[in-house]
């Protein structure tokens, strides 16, 4: 039988994955998709705490969907930004980003 402790297991394993690809990533893209984890581990707490606390709401679903929402509207608006700043940079890099630096 799969228990609440399994999942906030699991989402602290993929919480930790993610964390890592953030900070270790020198890449713009790896560290948006350490965030995406890092997101993904959220939504897994919350939906596993609206099934074993308040089984028959629906309150962890609907934040769910709302992280799902802004965590696409993030990596649009990321990956926007990454894209224009190769073009001009050619790089990905996240030390090339220097530019707003005093």
């Amino acid at each position: 039988m799969i228990t609440l402790n399994h999942y906030l297991v699991l989402a602290s394993l993929l919480f930790c994955i993610g964390l890592y690809c953030a900070i270790a990533k020198r890449n713009a893209i790896g560290i948006l998709m350490g965030i995406e984890l890092m997101l993904n581990a959220v939504n897994i707490n919350l939906i596993a705490f609206n099934r074993f606390l308040v089984p028959g709401e629906t309150t962890g679903h609907m934040f769910a969907i709302f992280v799902i929402v802004v965590a696409a509207a993030e990596v649009a608006v990321g990956l926007a930004i990454i894209i224009n700043i190769y073009r001009e940079k050619l790089s990905s890099a996240v030390e090339d980003f220097d530019w707003l630096k005093w």
